[in-house]
């Protein structure tokens, strides 16, 4: 009788926090089940490694046979460049510190997969090179900000992930793509653009190769990845995480932040990573005191709630797929009856000017030019040679066989911010315009004018643009999946979107250091919904490896 007390005050509390239902005790048995690794969570692997069903060393041979089934093998996907060749010691040495002292915090034993233009260092015996020859076997000073946030927490760095190249700022070339990684694709249909530049990352969580992942964005890196891989991510406030130590595209755009298979998972991971960094000053000007923003995960946050849909050109010139139109309005819908009034439409003033508006690229090849001169200098060490943006394009072309590949050549983008001239007069004014079209004339004035709590739209179409610009926070969960007679049409040269059952997501976002309150509507749209539980990876994607098949093993 007592044990079936605790079990169902135990499930209670799963379906509370949205967590599997794998994670409750099993009726009438005295131990708990092993976790689907294609769908569990942060809370229910800790849950078994306190239980000591598994170990962290277990989970980390478990991801690495995943990742070996599906990554270069089978279909192929290319979502991860390199595993960590001391993850496994790391491992040992953090369950051995788990059974001595506890668990530093919900990452402790956690197998972590990053973008791999954030740095860590090479004598753990990986590389940091976004993708990129021309970083390959550098030497990076120390780990960039999140990661040593991430090592004080327990976490373990499982690998880097591929991406886009330089985070797709290299020139016109499909999502995903890198010289290193070659061809990243989605595992919801064959050869499907994964989006970019977080590509591998998005990939990753989807079918469970990390437990979770962490992307990058500069304009939609996080968001378009999350939405296309039926994730949750979150695209932080530029300065609430460091982006010191990262291969960098723009300061005043930039942003780190988790790609997960929830927003619970997302929450646990933003609350470890965000914080001030001396080595980021855009940090310092965060609040003082970060929040955990596990404590946001509430399904009734959206009661009593404005959210307001910016249809004019975000929504009535940006969105084409009648699947994702009508998706959305079903969302709308959802939103009413969870309490919150949907104001639409709430326009962003200066919306027609956004899309116009050229500023953005002459801040960000300015930026990039500057920083990556800058990034370049920085290493200890780099066997190519490559010591600035110059020279990059240089070795690009030198090396056509590993970078310029037959429809891989552009380098548009680079040599567009070779010819910068800094951060003079036209660069000044142009950051400042979009300041006032993403911030004063837009998000905000879009906030202010409506009383509103925050704006909703689907994650596709130009959806990332004004908060990129202003720098402000994108929360975005699973909305829905491409029915299987949509047309399927290119993306690339090896990809294809839309395409049958890839899915697309709905995006939350709002004003500066607004994450506590996105990560509330999130949740409770995720939670109402479910949808990401209501389509799986193609089967030749789902990787079979089960912590059942490693546990006990020695290989």
């Amino acid at each position: 009788m007592l044990l079936f007390v605790l079990s169902s005050l135990f499930y209670c509390f799963t379906l509370v926090l949205g967590l599997p239902s794998s994670l409750s005790w099993a009726l009438g048995r005295e131990e708990l089940e092993l976790p689907d690794l294609y769908e569990a969570s942060v809370l229910e692997l800790q849950h078994g490694l306190d239980n000591g069903l598994f170990s962290s060393v277990d989970l980390v041979k478990a991801y690495f046979a995943r990742i070996e089934e599906v990554n270069l093998k089978g279909p192929a996907l290319r979502a991860v460049l390199e595993v960590n060749p001391s993850a496994l010691q790391q491992a040992a040495a953090l369950d051995k510190e788990r059974k001595i002292s506890g668990k530093r915090s919900l990452l402790h034993g956690i197998p972590v997969l990053v973008k791999d233009n954030i740095g860590t260092v090479a004598s753990e015996g990986m590389n940091t090179t976004a993708g990129s020859f021309s970083l390959l076997g550098s030497v990076v000073p120390e780990d960039a900000g999140v990661i040593k946030r991430l090592r004080k927490a327990g976490a373990i760095i499982l690998g880097k992930a591929n991406l886009s190249e330089f985070a797709h700022f290299r020139g016109n070339l499909p999502s995903g793509w890198s010289g290193r990684g070659g061809q990243n694709t989605n595992a919801y249909f064959p050869n499907a653009d994964p989006c970019g530049s977080s590509s591998g990352s998005g990939v990753a969580a989807s079918i469970g190769l990390a437990a979770v992942t962490l992307g990058s964005e500069t304009d939609g890196s996080i968001t378009c990845p999350a939405s296309n891989n039926n994730a949750a991510g979150i695209k932080p406030t530029v300065g609430l995480t460091s982006r010191a130590g990262a291969v960098p595209i723009s300061a005043n755009q930039d942003t780190i932040g988790p790609i997960t298979r929830s927003v619970s998972d997302s929450a646990i991971v933003l609350s470890i990573i965000a914080g001030k960094d001396p080595n980021d000053n855009f940090t310092l000007a965060q609040p003082d005191i970060v929040p955990d923003y596990t404590t946001a995960l509430n399904p009734n946050a959206l009661k009593g709630k404005r959210i307001g849909v910016p249809r004019k050109v975000f929504l009535d010139d940006g969105v084409n797929e009648p699947a994702v139109v009508a998706a959305f309005e079903e969302a709308l819908n959802t939103i009413r009856t969870l309490g919150a009034t949907v104001v639409d439409p709430a326009d962003i003033p200066s919306a027609q000017e956004i899309v116009a508006s050229d500023n953005e690229t002459l801040v960000l090849d300015t930026d990039f030019k500057v920083q990556l001169n800058e990034y370049y200098q920085s290493l200890r060490k780099n066997p190519s040679g490559v010591r600035s943006l110059a020279d990059l394009i240089a070795f690009d072309n030198a090396h056509p066989e590993l970078e310029e590949p037959v429809n891989f050549t552009s380098q548009s983008e680079l040599i567009a911010s070779q010819r910068t001239n800094g951060f003079d007069a036209a660069y000044q004014q142009a950051l400042a315009f979009d300041h006032e079209l993403g911030r004063t004339r837009g998000i905000d004035a879009a906030l202010h004018e409506h009383k509103l709590d925050a704006l909703v739209l689907p994650a596709t179409g130009f959806t990332t643009v004004p908060a990129a610009i202003a720098g402000y926070p994108i929360v975005t969960v699973p909305l829905g999946f491409f029915p299987n007679n949509v047309t399927i049409q290119s993306a690339g040269p090896l990809t294809v979107y839309p395409a049958p059952g890839v899915p697309f997501g709905l995006s939350f976002f709002a004003g500066a250091f607004s994450e506590f309150e996105l990560v509330g509507f999130g949740f409770a749209y995720e939670q109402k919904t479910k949808t990401r539980l209501g389509r799986k990876a193609f089967p030749a994607a789902i990787p079979k490896t089960q912590l059942k098949d490693v546990i006990g093993r020695d290989q």
